[in-house]
This record gives structure tokens, sequence and C-alpha cells, in this order.
């Protein structure tokens, strides 16, 4: 199966936790495109809705919303995701992801839009360390 490292944005806090996602959890991203929303129980979090705002495979070719196929492309940009010009009017024909999810994606950018009932903070702390028993 595949894996991806998920970077899930919560705008409530300002805070960005790394999640690494396996087996269900990244299937549940597997055909998706970005913009597209999905539940947030495939990942653990009950209750939220999480949108994929972003992506780049293994060379860390982005993925670019704009382009509604599965695969790599070179495209003719003048700016945006994938390509700042230096010199206005410039242009230039630069590789490219397209849109929807497959399995070439090692990493998963998305944003908490709907919060469940526990804070993403609660399910990130680390474990307490379990104090002896007085004796």
């Amino acid at each position: 199966m595949v894996d991806f490292k998920v970077v899930l944005s919560d705008p409530a806090t300002g805070k960005a936790y790394n999640i690494d996602a396996s087996g269900a959890g990244a299937g549940s991203f597997i055909g998706k495109r970005i913009g597209d929303e999905i539940d947030g129980s495939s990942l653990g979090f009950e209750g939220y809705k999480i949108q994929i705002t972003g992506a780049s495979d293994r060379n860390g070719t982005p993925a670019r919303k704009s382009l509604p196929i599965a695969g790599r492309r070179k495209v003719l940009m003048a700016g945006g995701i994938g390509f700042h010009p230096r010199v206005e009017g410039e242009r230039r024909r630069k590789m490219v992801r397209g849109a929807e999810i497959t399995q070439d994606f090692v990493q998963i950018n998305a944003k908490v839009t709907s919060q469940g009932s526990k804070s993403l903070a609660a399910y990130f702390a680390p474990p307490e360390p379990e104090t002896p028993a007085a004796e």
C-alpha cells in the first residue's frame, strides 16, 4: 500500500502537525483532487473535516490545482504554483503534477475546515509519564 506524509494545518491556532498516513488513512486520499474535503475519521480525528490544499511527489514536484490530470506535465507558466518569475512578463516551461492524488505523491498538504469535539493539540500531546504508586 501507499504511505503519505500529511501536513495538517489548523487555521484556528496557526499550528501545523505532521501525520504519517498509511493503509486506510492513505487510501482515503487516493483519487481525490486538490480542493476536495475528506472526513478526518480516516486519519483518526473524529468529527473533523479536512480539505486538501496541495501536494508534492518524491522529486519535490508540486501539484497544481488548475491541471486536471493525474500525471506529470511540462506546462508553460507565467507564475503561481511551481514557478515564481524573476522578471515581469517572464514565462517558462516547468514540470508540475496534476491535481488528482495518486500513489506517486509523498507529501499532502491539508487544512482543517470543520473542528471536532477534541482539539488537535490534545491528539498530538505527548503521553504523560506514569507516576509510581506511593508506598
